[in-house]
């Protein structure tokens, strides 16, 4: 009923109506066309290690390259990689990772991801940030019971899941599978300087994005592979 009233004051008084607005979190239109959006940072595959000596192998090639490199060591969650673009602090688009180089416009979609902030903190000129959107595994058990209560195939898994949702044609489908995001990188910024990664995730959180956890800055490699 409050959600109905406020939708029609917005649509009476369109000058007080605001991008991070709740009748901008429930989706909708069923005409999602994911357009394609060419990434002018190239959103780069993350490369796996799967043993101490490869974490070793990749210290020494940073040390070839970077003296006194310090790392920051932090979760990542396996989801589907997009990129958040804000214009004046406002959410202008959103897309998915593709092949680097091109991706999708899934905007409608990731709106009604409620942990994805419609309106910063402060309004910067630009600011293009990079996350992982994942279903969390409560979200994603309440979607597989629905699916089996309705005789449908259910997803194999959180990650399938996700992608699935993420690409919905309609928006209202995609606000009711649960997902989050966490954002873990910026891809490029004007209105303000960032040093060092560190900086940049402290900066992400300060803005209102949801990054990881936890994360911690180490000096050595030796400290990188205690974290881990």
């Amino acid at each position: 009923m409050k959600m109905r009233e406020l939708k029609s004051l917005e649509e009476e008084y369109p000058e007080y109506d605001s991008p991070d607005s709740p009748t901008k979190r429930v989706g909708g239109k069923a005409d999602n066309t994911f357009e394609a959006v060419t990434h002018t940072v190239r959103m780069e595959s993350l490369q796996d290690a799967f043993s101490k000596d490869e974490i070793r192998d990749f210290d020494n090639r940073v040390k070839d390259a970077v003296s006194g490199a310090k790392y920051v060591v932090e979760p990542k969650i396996d989801g589907l990689s997009v990129s958040l673009e804000y214009v004046n602090g406002v959410f202008f688009r959103g897309s998915t990772r593709g092949d680097g180089d091109t991706g999708e416009d899934v905007s409608a979609n990731l709106r009604v991801i409620h942990s994805i902030p419609l309106k910063l903190n402060e309004a910067l000129p630009y600011i293009e940030v990079r996350g992982e959107v994942y279903m969390p595994k409560k979200s994603f058990n309440k979607v597989v019971d629905r699916q089996l209560l309705n005789g449908e195939k259910p997803f194999k898994n959180p990650r399938n899941a996700a992608a699935g949702s993420l690409r919905q044609k309609d928006s209202s489908v995609t606000a009711t599978r649960g997902l989050d995001i966490f954002v873990f990188n910026v891809q490029q910024i004007e209105g303000k300087e960032l040093n060092s990664h560190k900086e940049s995730l402290d900066y992400l959180k300060q803005l209102g994005f949801n990054t990881v956890p936890f994360y911690t800055i180490v000096d050595s490699v030796v400290e990188a592979l205690d974290c881990i």
